[in-house]
C-alpha cells in the first residue's frame, strides 16, 4: 500500500475489540513515526503508553477533574492508550507552537503506521488533558503538556463508516493580490 493509500484509508475506530500491539511491536512503528518534520532535531515529543491498571487510575484522575463520583471508564474503550505528550525544548529558533505541532506530527504519523498494520485508532482528548490531576498522573514536567492519547486495539469487524471526501480545491487557495 503507498502512503497516499494509506491516508486515504485512514480512519477513527471508535470502538475496538481487545487485542492490542505490544511493546516489541510498538517500537519501530514509532522510531518510524519519530521522522516527522522537526525543526532543529529538537525531539519535542515523548509517549507514554497505559496499560491494564493505568487506565483505570486515569479513569480516577478524570473523574476528580470532573467532580464526577465515579471513575471514568473512557479510558477502558482499548486495552493501549498512547499519551501523547510535547516536552518544550528551550530553542531560540523553534517556538512552542511548532514544537507542539512536531508531537501532533508524530502522533498522527504514528496513528497511520498503526493503521496500516491493521490496529483501530482513534485520537482522544478532552477539557482535563492539560489539567493538572492529569498531567501529575503521567508524571510531565513543567516544560510538557498532554496533547489526548491514542486509543489502540483490534479492529472489529464492522467498519467505522465513511468519511465525507475533502474539498481539494476549496482549501488550497492562491495567495491574495
Amino acid at each position: 500500500m503507498s502512503a497516499l493509500e494509506a491516508v486515504r484509508a485512514r480512519q477513527s475506530w471508535s470502538k475496538v475489540t481487545p487485542e492490542a500491539p505490544s511493546r516489541e511491536e510498538l517500537l519501530p512503528l514509532i522510531a518510524a513515526a519519530g521522522r516527522v518534520a522537526d525543526h532543529s532535531s529538537l525531539q519535542p515529543w515523548r509517549l507514554i503508553e497505559l496499560r491494564g491498571e493505568d487506565r483505570v487510575r486515569l479513569g480516577r484522575a478524570i473523574s476528580t477533574v470532573r467532580h464526577d463520583p465515579e471513575p471514568s471508564t473512557k479510558p477502558l474503550r482499548a486495552s493501549l492508550l498512547i499519551a501523547v505528550v510535547v516536552s518544550h525544548r528551550p530553542s531560540e529558533k523553534v517556538p512552542h507552537w511548532e514544537q507542539e505541532a512536531t508531537a501532533a506530527g508524530v502522533a498522527h504519523v504514528l496513528s497511520l503506521l498503526l493503521d496500516e498494520a491493521g490496529w483501530g485508532v482513534i485520537w482522544r482528548t478532552g477539557d482535563y488533558t492539560r489539567s493538572a490531576e492529569v498531567a501529575e498522573l503521567h508524571g510531565l514536567g513543567p516544560d510538557e503538556a498532554l496533547l489526548g492519547w491514542l486509543y489502540v486495539g483490534g479492529k472489529p469487524s464492522r467498519s467505522p463508516g465513511t468519511r465525507r471526501s475533502v474539498d481539494a480545491d476549496r482549501l488550497l487557495t492562491a495567495l491574495p493580490r
